[in-house]
């Protein structure tokens, strides 16, 4: 049983190694494009398909008479708008203007009228150093946005934090706002999200609003752990009067002038 045990645990080992051999490992700089190769001939190919977390995201045939990037795909979304490129000769696919949540695991697809092959690409797009952030400036009384800057994807989850404190999370489903004990006290009431973006939205800002905002997204990939980008924002609210407050001493000096005369 022991033997047969031992046997059963290399087969699997061996397996591992077969399945993830053919995983291509790239990095790249954010902001920099980076290519995935087919090494074929699209016309040796009926089709070439790639994916991107399941989703289609291009297609072209081996005739060229079914070309499609992202949005034109079915299954594509906003991800990617106008930053893909298909080779006609090749099929490879490069991605332009690299952004964090790009990283993932691509799926390539190649169809000829005998077979289906696979190859699996691992992309890591590594952003600034830590040390730069998205600095903002708002009047105390004011409200301020904190862009993700990205078009959410439905199958990521999407965290913010402020000094390490959970103030907002994005899923699927549902969106969870100052749920930690921390969070109620400080921003009771004064914290919204946008669900497309995930961009987050502090009203009626105060001092004590000051300070880093980080944004974590988790994107779910398919056969490896995943993949997660982090986006830090900087955030000074200046004491005095908002602009809003402002206005609305002018306009009662204005009315006292006004009784004055």
């Amino acid at each position: 049983m022991a033997d047969r045990l031992n046997v059963f645990l290399v087969l699997l080992f061996l397996f591992d190694l077969v399945l993830y051999a053919d995983i291509v490992g790239l990095s790249v700089k954010e902001g920099d494009s980076v290519t995935l190769h087919t090494y074929v001939e699209t016309k040796q190919q009926e089709d070439i398909k790639w994916y991107f977390n399941d989703i289609r995201i291009a297609e072209i045939s081996g005739d060229l008479s079914d070309i499609c990037t992202d949005v034109q795909c079915e299954d594509g979304d906003e991800r990617f708008r106008d930053r893909l490129m298909l080779d006609h000769q090749t099929g490879s696919l490069t991605i332009t203007n690299t952004r964090n949540t790009d990283s993932g695991v691509y799926e390539l697809k190649l169809i000829s009228s005998s077979s289906i092959s696979e190859k699996i690409f691992s992309v890591t797009v590594y952003g600034v150093p830590a040390t730069e952030t998205d600095q903002t400036s708002v009047n105390e009384g004011e409200s301020v946005t904190l862009d993700s800057g990205v078009v959410r994807n439905p199958n990521d989850v999407m965290m913010w934090y402020f000094n390490d404190i959970l103030i907002a999370e994005i899923t699927r489903y549902q969106t969870k706002l100052c749920e930690d004990e921390q969070c109620k006290e400080r921003f009771r009431h004064r914290v919204e999200v946008n669900y497309l973006t995930g961009s987050l939205i502090i009203t009626n800002t105060r001092n004590t609003d000051s300070g880093e905002y980080k944004l974590k997204i988790s994107s779910g990939l398919r056969r490896i752990s995943s993949a997660v980008s982090v986006k830090r924002f900087g955030v000074t609210v200046n004491s005095g009067l908002s602009s809003g407050a402002v206005a609305e001493i002018v306009v009662v000096v204005f009315c006292l002038l006004l009784l004055l005369l």
